[in-house]
């Protein structure tokens, strides 16, 4: 049978299609550097008109977005104009996510649970629903593992979204929470075989080298077992919100100086319902073991008793089989108060 003869390559573009591509791409960088030309004032100008041309809610709050995706320099504006969660009540950027939450009212926010495939979907508000995170369960040996990422669609430690871990023990009962990100200047990656694993991978220079713990989150013996409240306890590192804003902005970051602490707030008894019960204000429909309210622990060392151990500072809870609300405020990050959310879900053996 004859050899059939290979395919020849393509020709090389002539030299007026070259020129094309050449000056195509050199305009494209002469746009650029036009729209980064403009004078300081004007820039912010723009971006702030943006900002209260009724951009308060997503999706139309896409257009602040857009403004920051133009270049290095609009980028930086509009972090100047955009102010924080803290401030605002807004979740603009990812970074948003990592920083504290409004003081006053609470941010409300969802869970979306899939029982299949053991995802976790985290929206903002209930009407307009925007996406903000997304974890998947995984099981590594004797421990669980919630892999959290701003992707939906690849929820892994090697993916650009990754944005941290939750890492529980054999029992279900004391679990890590892991940044992907450094929470401070001189702060040193986990040294556990899954960081190191990750850590030699080589993906990309924008992918953090390890996991930061961040936080602990400890659920504690309960004699009623599953027919009482849970009791929980949470130490994190929570800095300020000023200090996370400054160092979205590129400034140096202090460690804190010292762990926040929480613990769950205790149910009263309802007699003529003979069941525990907390005040959600609405928020939570569905009696279920996984509910709970978060506030400040009390510290032994403060005679004064300056802590506000009423506020509730996280609050999570069942509406439908597979729907959860949570609603968090300073100073929790979204992504801290979907962590400890997390940790609600699966069986505490040696709890209940």
């Amino acid at each position: 049978m004859p050899r059939q003869a290979a395919p020849l390559p393509a020709p090389p573009p002539e030299r007026g299609e070259m020129a094309e591509v050449v000056e195509a791409d050199a305009e494209a960088e002469d746009q650029e550097e036009r729209w980064a030309r403009l004078l300081p004032e004007l820039l912010s100008d723009v971006v702030r008109r943006v900002e209260a041309s009724g951009c308060e809610r997503w999706p139309a709050r896409k257009d602040v977005v857009s403004c920051a995706c133009v270049c290095r320099r609009w980028r930086e504006a509009a972090v100047a104009v955009v102010r924080p969660p803290a401030e605002s009540g807004k979740i603009t950027f990812p970074s948003s996510l990592k920083q504290p939450g409004p003081r006053e009212l609470p941010m409300q926010c969802f869970i979306k649970r899939n029982k299949k495939n053991s995802t976790f979907l985290l929206y903002l508000g209930f009407t307009n629903w925007k996406f903000l995170m997304a974890a998947r369960r995984f099981r590594r040996g004797p421990h669980t593992e919630y892999i959290i990422s701003l992707d939906a669609e690849d929820l892994s430690q090697g993916s650009n979204a990754y944005m941290g871990k939750l890492r529980s023990d054999f029992w279900g009962t004391n679990f890590k929470i892991y940044d992907s990100k450094p929470p401070y200047d001189g702060a040193k990656a986990s040294s556990s075989r899954s960081s190191r694993r990750f850590g030699s991978r080589r993906i990309s220079p924008q992918v953090s080298a390890g996991n930061y713990e961040v936080g602990q989150v400890s659920y504690k013996y309960n004699l009623l077992k599953s027919r009482g409240p849970r009791r929980m306890y949470c130490s994190l590192e929570c800095p300020s919100a000023q200090e996370t804003w400054e160092n979205s902005l590129k400034t140096k970051f202090r460690r804190p100086i010292g762990p926040t602490t929480l613990r769950n707030k205790a149910p009263r008894w309802h007699e003529h319902l003979q069941c525990w019960c907390l005040n959600f204000h609405g928020r939570v429909t569905v009696a279920s073991v996984k509910n709970f309210q978060l506030v400040a622990s009390a510290d032994p060392s403060d005679p004064a008793g300056t802590v506000d151990e009423e506020t509730v500072l996280l609050q999570f809870g069942k509406v439908d089989d597979d729907m959860f609300t949570m609603d968090y405020r300073q100073p929790l990050s979204a992504f801290q108060a979907f962590a400890i959310s997390l940790s609600s879900f699966g069986t505490k053996l040696a709890c209940e």
